[in-house]
């Protein structure tokens, strides 16, 4: 593939292998509509729900083809990551699936609630510093010490595949759309709606929807090469974390248009969401209904699908 020379990409055929590879586990989300929001946009906007996801997030998709994925022999010995969120309980939930153990790595001061969360669904927990480096050099040691499978929260490929299952579901649901709008942070689950999007109709424009404090994919499109030093400042927490080599190269691939969005208009698209929707989401998930409100003129009078990607909230904490 043109879009790089030395990764291998995933293409449709593992998006709807994985499709099949999940279906036991995973819940078809429902497509939902609001009359009221389709009015403040001007265009017809198709929300897919995976704020009702197992795990309350799309990240259980990813990890479960993951797991699924793995031969008998691999899966014999566990998998790992190293997560604070979504992708810690996706995987510790779909090791569970299969009957193998979850090995999490998560930084000290991560949210206790979401911590609680990983216990539930059986994995163990190592902790270690709050760092990157930290966090991949443990995982890196519990690997080599239980030869548990290491499961990237998004440069996976069969996580990417998995994440591409939401928006395929939502397409073969709707029918056709002229746009498709989601998150992005690391980049799996705007690499695998991409995938999926342009193999069911190559003209659906893909946007990607990325906090303004958080613009590394927007930076590392506009300079042609992954931007990794950039440290991240926003209240969408899932999407803190930089593009991936994989994901980027998927971004290019697709000609995927990156639309940075501030932080306050997301916390308006979440209250809106949570007062016509009646869904309760989380920042990360409502930037993508903020693009196309923030847009207006982009997407007016088209049929957009938006991947609402996860609903877990801190009640404690709410942004208004």
């Amino acid at each position: 593939m043109s879009a790089s020379a030395s990764l291998v990409l995933p293409d449709f055929a593992a998006v709807e292998a994985a499709a099949a590879r999940i279906a036991p586990y995973a819940h078809r989300t429902p497509v939902l509509r609001s009359r009221s929001i389709d009015a403040l946009a001007g265009a017809e906007l198709l929300f897919k729900c995976e704020n009702l996801q197992r795990v309350g997030a799309f990240k259980f998709r990813g990890a479960c083809n993951a797991v699924w994925s793995l031969s008998a022999a691999d899966a014999a010995h566990g998998v790992v990551t190293h997560s604070s969120g979504n992708h810690g309980a996706a995987l510790a939930l779909a090791a569970q699936t299969r009957g193998i153990a979850a090995h999490v790595v998560v930084p000290e001061g991560a949210v206790k609630s979401k911590l609680a969360a990983i216990e539930a669904y059986g994995a163990t927990l190592h902790r270690c510093a709050p760092t990157l480096a930290a966090r991949e050099q443990t995982a890196e040691r519990v690997r080599s010490e239980t030869g548990a499978a290491f499961v990237h929260p998004y440069t996976n490929p069969q996580v990417i595949a998995g994440q591409g299952t939401a928006a395929l579901e939502l397409l073969r649901e709707t029918g056709a759309l002229d746009a498709l709008v989601a998150p992005v942070g690391g980049g799996g689950l705007i690499g695998g709606s991409a995938i999926a999007a342009h193999a069911i109709d190559p003209e659906m424009a893909v946007y990607a929807a990325e906090p303004e404090g958080a613009a590394d994919a927007y930076a590392s499109l506009r300079s042609n090469k992954r931007v990794t030093s950039l440290v991240p400042d926003t209240i969408c927490d899932g999407l803190r974390g930089l593009i991936g080599p994989i994901n980027f190269a998927l971004l290019r691939h697709y000609a995927i248009t990156v639309l940075p969005i501030d932080d306050g208009a997301t916390i308006a698209a979440m209250r809106l969401i949570w007062e016509r929707l009646k869904l309760i989401v989380e920042p990360s998930s409502a930037i993508a209904l903020a693009a196309v409100l923030h847009h207006r003129a982009r997407f007016a009078g088209r049929r957009v699908g938006i991947i609402l990607s996860g609903g877990n909230v801190d009640f404690d904490a709410l942004p208004w």
